[in-house]
């Protein structure tokens, strides 16, 4: 990899990062198309790309993750656990399929294609039925439960 590969890389990262589409995906699509090896480098360097713009929310919302702590936030951490678990569990009792899946552009590409057509029609559901933003001290640690089993689809890149 040369140093323009990791500049476009890390740019395409930034970009993504913050919008609610697959930014693994996005790097990997960008690799792939510059022919860049997947080899070991590679995949470090997308980890590492991505733990700086992890904490660059961090930094960004660091009042909301670090400040006032009542019972309100240790439940709001309580139900991030939560959420956390079910990717956790699965993610390291698939982790050999899902190194498999991260190193295909067909992968990707495919995922890209259903998620988007799964998006489009879960927007005109929502649309349907939800009236007011959701808040986040309002969801129901069973709903948070199926969020994280939800974010599972998310151990597919795209």
């Amino acid at each position: 990899m040369q140093m323009w590969h990791a500049i476009i890389l890390s740019i395409i990262e930034g970009i993504t990062e913050f919008l609610p589409i697959s930014s693994t995906g996005h790097m990997i699509l960008g690799s792939s198309l510059m022919g860049i090896n997947d080899d070991a480098f590679v995949k470090n360097f997308t980890v590492i790309v991505q733990f700086g713009a992890i904490l660059s929310v961090l930094v960004l919302y660091w009042r909301r993750f670090f400040t006032q702590w009542n019972r309100e936030k240790i439940e709001f951490y309580l139900k991030l656990f939560i959420a956390f678990l079910p990717a956790a569990v699965i993610g390291l009792a698939t982790i050999h399929i899902v190194d498999r899946l991260l190193g295909s552009a067909m992968t990707v590409a495919i995922s890209f294609i259903v998620g988007g057509i799964v998006l489009i029609f879960a927007d005109k559901w929502f649309e349907k039925t939800q009236n007011s933003p959701i808040v986040v001290e309002s969801i129901s640690f069973k709903n948070v439960l199926i969020i994280g089993f939800f974010q599972c689809l998310a151990l597919c890149p795209g």
